[in-house]
């Protein structure tokens, strides 16, 4: 752990031979590539005009890799030593596909871009440690390629994703967005803002006794959001709807269940109990018409229906809590 954080165990740059350069060079093309067809396979199901950029951008590190296995061939064997970039300090890295892949189509683009300035910088600094014309010529000549190429994944997404498609597909990533996100996220917080009113106002309004009421406001929210987050993933997994992981939804559902009820049971802890009643009412006014904003935001319901609906079901919901602790 520690020889990776200080780069102990690394060769510096600057002790490498010409045959370890271009070995570097090989086995980052041939990651890089890797890493572009990944890529490509992650966004083939959804965007499969991007994903075609990823494709050419592959060939492209392919016909690289080729060339510089022919230099190596020609001036040192067919024996490649084995060396990485991880085995180089202060040599870039490269984030795997499974941590990039959830960010959007537009930040992979930018990754791309991205990855070609730094193999730009890695050639040019290169050509100058080498004393052969020929592998000097080749590698200045990738570093010019990889300079033009800065903006390759902008080229060729104007090529495979014109205007329309490009459109088409950012409808397609917001609303499995919405799907994955939003929407059991959003359920989970109507739930866990209305449903818990009832039981956390009773509790007050039964007892007067604050830290009993919060105790009964922790029990419910924790227990509606664990219950709401195993309903979500035990009740859709995603194939058939396009609703995505159902993991992910779970978690967005109990997570903001749990928040929810959450809100108005933490002011319960003031132990004045008329002072944590009006904090936790004000609570609970934000809770409601945030629930309604995102209804709108998100749902393209009109804000005053959803605002009608969310507030007078909570109103009701409060009421009945009120009645019967008061009874």
């Amino acid at each position: 752990m520690l020889s990776r954080v200080f780069g102990l165990g690394r060769r510096s740059f600057d002790t490498l031979s010409e045959q370890e350069i271009l070995a570097l060079a090989i086995s980052s093309e041939e990651d890089d590539a890797r890493i572009y067809r990944a890529y490509g396979d992650g966004l083939r199901e959804e965007f499969p005009q991007s994903a075609k950029i990823f494709d050419e951008m592959a060939d492209e590190e392919d016909g690289h890799r080729a060339a510089l296995i022919d230099m190596h061939r020609k001036r040192f064997g067919e024996r490649i030593p084995l060396i990485r970039r991880e085995h180089v300090r202060g040599y870039y890295e490269r984030k795997p596909d499974w941590l990039v892949r959830p960010l959007g189509v537009d930040h992979v683009r930018r990754m791309a871009e991205e990855m070609e300035r730094q193999a730009q910088r890695y050639y040019a600094e290169a050509a100058k440690r080498t004393t052969d014309a020929a592998t000097r010529k080749l590698l200045g000549d990738l570093a010019a390629a990889e300079q033009s190429h800065e903006d390759l994944a902008h080229k060729l997404g104007l090529k495979h994703t014109p205007g329309e498609v490009r459109e088409e597909e950012h409808q397609t990533e917001r609303r499995q967005f919405i799907l994955t996100y939003i929407q059991p996220g959003l359920a989970g917080l109507m739930d866990g803002s209305v449903s818990t009113l009832a039981p956390i106002f009773a509790a007050a309004f039964a007892t007067h006794d604050t830290w009993q009421t919060f105790l009964v406001g922790l029990a419910a929210s924790v227990g509606a959001g664990i219950s709401m987050g195993f309903t979500e993933v035990a009740s859709d997994d995603g194939r058939l709807s396009g609703r995505g992981s159902p993991i992910k939804r779970g978690l967005a559902t109990g997570i903001m269940t749990t928040v929810g009820g959450l809100g108005h049971a933490l002011p319960y802890l003031i132990p004045h109990f008329s002072t944590a009643t009006a904090v936790a009412i004000a609570i609970v006014f934000v809770e409601l018409w945030a629930i309604a904003w995102i209804q709108n935001r998100f749902m393209d319901t009109p804000f005053w229906r959803a605002s009608f609906q969310v507030v007078l079901g909570g109103a009701l919901v409060f009421a009945a809590g009120v009645l019967i602790g008061s009874g």
